[in-house]
């Protein structure tokens, strides 16, 4: 028996459904939400890769497109917004600084440590490679959906936007 939920914006049931039954749909959305954020997440790391040549692992390209937006960062707190050991965070910088994607200077206000920026070629490499998944997304949305289809993931996008603030 499918239950109907109020259109209220909270998301409740209206009346007395299972709990067996919201958790069913909740492990449901909870499993494709993961597999399809990962598929599209995997695409998008292609298509960069595919126009700089491919030879940034994931960890690299994420802290090349951290970097270029936050400007500056040191090597703790980019291990800590990338949720890796610092152990893990120094070889990923390391082969960034030996790809000259990367210049580590002296923090101005605690010179035991570094902060870490972009060289101009870690920024040109770090705009390439959001501007080849911005141009991919663009056209594959444009392609392949209908406006419906497109106002539609606008509005899934606001959902998972109020997931990810959870």
């Amino acid at each position: 028996m499918a239950e109907t939920l109020r259109d209220d914006g909270t998301g409740q049931p209206d009346g007395e459904a299972t709990d067996a039954a919201l958790a069913a749909s909740a492990v449901t959305a909870a499993r494709d939400v993961r597999v399809v954020i990962g598929r599209l997440r995997r695409r998008l790391r292609e298509v960069a890769d595919g126009t700089a040549g491919g030879d940034l692992s994931p960890s690299q390209a994420s802290v090349l497109a951290q970097l270029s937006r936050v400007g500056a960062g040191t090597a703790s707190g980019l291990a800590a917004s990338e949720r890796i050991r610092p152990q893990s965070m120094a070889a990923t910088l390391a082969a960034l600084d030996a790809a000259g994607l990367i210049r580590r200077d002296p923090d101005p206000t605690d010179g035991r440590r570094q902060l870490v920026t972009l060289t101009e070629a870690g920024v040109a490499r770090a705009e390439g490679n959001k501007n080849a998944r911005h141009e991919w997304l663009n056209r594959a949305l444009h392609d392949h959906y209908t406006e419906a289809e497109r106002q539609t993931v606008i509005e899934a996008m606001a959902l998972l936007d109020r997931l990810a603030q959870l």
